[in-house]
């Protein structure tokens, strides 16, 4: 079904934003957020909610890097990074106020207030992929969720 050509770019987008911690007390902080959030029931739960939503994510998470210093937030999505960026500011842009106000030089807050500020702030601080691997290139997730019989 899919054709597996070395050559073809993916329809599928790796992002790898890597966000400096402001200080040991910033770092608890959102341990302590990320925890509450991964806790809530998958309904309640601004950040499931809104990846569902908005249908073009395959997978993301959260990870503490270098002795919790960093947070990065990774992820596979589908489509333009701009449309990307933006749809998780209209859906959960008050989620990444609360992350952002714990990293060292954040953009200007509130995100969706500084729309372009946010974008540039993400792109700087997305670690480029040495290579990006798929095994469903040509499918998005409302492919594969059609697929599965899941809707789409």
């Amino acid at each position: 079904m899919t054709r597996c050509d070395a050559e073809a770019q993916p329809v599928q987008r790796p992002l790898t934003l890597i966000m400096p911690i402001a200080s040991v007390e910033d770092g608890r902080a959102l341990r302590a957020l990320l925890g509450h959030l991964q806790g809530l029931p998958a309904e309640a739960n601004p950040v499931r909610v809104a990846l569902t939503k908005i249908g073009t994510v395959h997978f993301a998470r959260f990870t503490f890097l270098d002795g919790d210093t960093k947070l990065a937030v990774i992820t596979s999505y589908d489509g333009s990074f701009d449309t990307y960026i933006n749809e998780f500011v209209n859906e959960i842009g008050e989620v990444f106020d609360k992350i952002l106000a714990h990293v060292s030089h954040p953009p200007p807050l509130p995100v969706s207030a500084h729309r372009q500020e946010f974008l540039r702030y993400v792109a700087e601080h997305d670690v480029p992929s040495i290579d990006f691997y798929s095994a469903y290139p040509e499918l998005t997730v409302l492919d594969i969720l059609a697929l599965a019989g899941g809707g789409g």
